[in-house]
């Protein structure tokens, strides 16, 4: 497969691809894939969507019932944009960090990067400076625009020559401030179709990030796949969710999707269950995304909030069960669409909709993908039988310069890491994850990352993280523990743990329990027996469980 000319003068994304080899096969027959050669996803979801729908509609609402029209968010982008480029200095192919709370602020300043033809790396404002810190040093990032209330811990971070732009604030030199003194249409950049767009970072088992390269039609190709045959918005709905912007899960709920048709979306700073219900009824919210934890939290909640505009119910991030499906069902007469996606794919490729929903599987293969079982060869399995499941369409996994490549792509197919089981009638049904990545409420965990922090502690000996069924998240994130001598097995050390932990990594990823061991189990040979850990039986005197 030969590449477009690239529009980059910063050239350290496309040198660092995968080899072409290494790439799955792509996919690209339904006609609406076939994008040209040049294309700016930036440019088409903001000026291509103001064409065909005008500039006064409404793209972004926000909790106050402030609202934002396409034609103010794309006077926004633009002058972020000319800021990036005349005053900051950023080129062509630069990677940007994004950094703070889900705001049309945040979204802005992703949609300018675009325009600007820069490559855009947004994480979580959770994100602590050692995971900052990793994911600068893989993405050779040398700028962020980082929101004023999260820069505290980029700036721990110590990034060598990271330049932090802050946006939201009262300073003078204040991006924001900065862009509103160049109120001058942006010309975007003319950048190739498979330009790197972005670089989404996932955690791998071994808990070092992997940092996903999309291009700039990816992001479109996931809205022409999915939103566009599975989904399928209009233009006047009202998007809402609980993921942030730096999961692609949210990306796309929260702006890719609205923004392709010309819909809204409200954006939440706060969007756990308890903020999501009211802010749904309040705003007359269409459509939702979430983790099956919300639905089932939500359901507890129900009582008093009018939901009657909402049509589309969206779950992914981790198993929806038959159960939560139906007791979704029973009380609002809505049927969640079921999804699996990955940050290597940008977003979903299986699912199903409306009458084709079968509650306790997955669904089919979204049009514009395929979908097969295969063995550890990578030869399908027969229906009814447990495998690997792989994936093809028009996006693939290409990390950044990492030899886990060959890992997740065989055969020309990706391999997502979940066991599958194909039904005799082609619907797809989730088994287990294949490997010690932890999936709670819709957030995956790499184990071994929350081990290394646990160790970091100097009252720790050993760590094993793994994960633990539990019926409201999916799995709770379980560390067994191995204390210095003299250190009391009580719930102060739990505590103390648990606030190590929250300052070291996303609190998302601290242990809901620690369990403290006389020893590991390990074979002879001293390897961790895992498998051992999640069959334990519950709780036993020495343990201090801590929810």
């Amino acid at each position: 497969m030969e590449l477009t000319a690239s529009a980059h003068t910063d050239t350290f994304a496309r040198d660092h691809l995968p080899p072409v080899d290494q790439w799955p096969e792509l996919l690209f027959e339904l006609p609406e894939l076939r994008y040209p050669d040049r294309l700016n996803c930036g440019a088409e979801l903001l000026d291509g969507t103001i064409e065909r729908y005008g500039a006064d509609r409404t793209a972004f609402v926000l909790p106050s019932g402030e609202r934002w029209s396409y034609g103010r968010l794309r006077a926004e982008v633009d002058s972020i944009a000319r800021v990036l480029t005349e005053e900051l200095g950023v080129v062509p192919g630069n990677r940007v960090l994004l950094r703070g709370p889900t705001t049309p602020q945040l979204a802005a300043c992703w949609l300018a990067v675009l325009k600007a033809g820069a490559v855009a790396v947004t994480v979580l404002a959770q994100q602590r400076a050692q995971e900052l810190a990793t994911i600068c040093e893989i993405a050779r990032v040398g700028h962020a625009l980082c929101d004023v209330r999260s820069v505290d811990d980029l700036a721990k971070a110590e990034v060598p020559g990271l330049a932090i732009t802050a946006f939201g604030g009262d300073a003078p030199d204040d991006l924001l401030r900065r862009a509103a003194a160049r109120p001058e249409p942006f010309d975007a950049v003319d950048t190739a179709a498979d330009d790197v767009a972005l670089i989404a970072f996932t955690s791998g088992t071994t808990g070092r990030p992997k940092g996903c390269m999309h291009f700039h039609r990816d992001v479109l190709a996931i809205a022409d796949t999915f939103s566009q045959h599975v989904l399928r918005p209009e233009p006047d709905d009202v998007f809402a969710g609980s993921p942030p912007l730096g999961f692609t899960f949210g990306l796309g709920g929260l702006v890719v999707f609205p923004m392709r048709v010309g819909a809204a979306a409200l954006l939440l700073e706060q969007a756990g269950p308890k903020q999501l219900l009211p802010a749904m009824a309040e705003h007359r919210v269409s459509v939702v995304f979430t983790a099956p934890t919300a639905y089932r939290a939500m359901l507890d909640a129900f009582d008093g909030h009018d939901l009657s505009a909402l049509r589309r119910c969206v779950s992914a991030g981790e198993n929806l069960p038959a159960a939560t499906w139906q007791a979704w069902h029973e009380r609002t007469g809505l049927r969640i669409i079921n999804g699996i996606g990955a940050t290597e794919l940008l977003h979903i490729f299986i699912s199903a909709a409306d009458d084709a929903i079968r509650p306790g599987t997955t669904g089919v293969p979204v049009p514009g993908w395929q979908a097969r079982v295969v063995d550890a060869a990578g030869q399908p399995v027969p229906d009814g039988e447990p495998g690997l499941l792989a994936v093809r369409g028009p996006v693939g996994c290409r990390y950044l310069a990492d030899p886990r490549q060959a890992e997740y792509v065989r055969h020309g197919w990706n391999i997502t890491g979940d066991t599958y089981v194909r039904e005799s009638d082609g619907y797809f049904r989730y088994v287990a994850r294949a490997d010690d990545m932890i999936i709670s409420a819709g957030f995956n965990i790499a184990g071994p990352e929350v081990e290394d922090a646990l160790l970091r502690h100097p009252d720790v000996l050993e760590a094993a993280v793994v994960g633990k069924p539990d019926e409201r998240r999916g799995q709770l994130v379980a560390a067994h523990v191995v204390l210095r001598d003299g250190v009391p097995r009580d719930e102060g050390t739990v505590q103390r743990l648990r606030e190590f932990v929250k300052a070291e990594l996303v609190p998302y990823k601290c242990p809901r329990e620690i369990a403290f061991l006389d020893a590991l189990p390990r074979t002879p040979t001293g390897k961790l027996q895992r498998f051992r850990l999640r069959t334990r039986p519950g709780n036993p005197p020495q343990e201090r469980v801590l929810e």
